[in-house]
């Protein structure tokens, strides 16, 4: 037996994009900034961003669409998938991501009502880091 799920709760890193297959299935993408902070053995606060790439199919990815955006706190279940392909160079590369199969909206959305709960986590790089090219698989982008 064997189990492969990961759980994730943080901040949307950018905008979704949603696009769709050419047999019309909806695919979203889009970026997780998770956040752990520690103190190191000097007693000062330190602080590292994960960032996670996530890709929601269907239904879902179309809730993605209309309900996500940068800053949005989620809560994501999935599961990790890798895929490979060959960059300019001829090189093999390797790109992890999360097949999301539940996503729930978290906390106040960005910019509304009450001015809390959004953004990147503090400490992290500004932007996420950009997909990986596709290759032959069947997501449309």
């Amino acid at each position: 037996m064997s189990i492969n799920k990961v759980i994730l709760v943080g901040n949307l890193g950018r905008d979704v994009e949603l696009r769709h297959t050419p047999g019309g299935a909806a695919v979203a993408k889009f970026s997780v900034a998770t956040n752990e902070v520690w103190k190191d053995k000097a007693g000062q606060r330190q602080e590292h961003t994960e960032w996670h790439n996530i890709v929601a199919w269907g239904k879902l990815a179309e809730f993605c669409g209309t309900y996500l955006s940068k800053g949005r706190q989620v809560y994501i279940e999935g599961t990790l998938r890798t895929r490979t392909y060959d960059d300019e160079k001829g090189n093999r590369r390797y790109f992890t991501e999360v097949r999301a199969g539940v996503i729930q909206l978290l906390g106040p959305k960005p910019g509304g009502a009450g001015g809390a709960g959004g953004g990147v986590p503090e400490g992290g790089p500004a932007e996420p880091p950009d997909f990986p090219p596709d290759g032959e698989e069947d997501i449309p982008f």
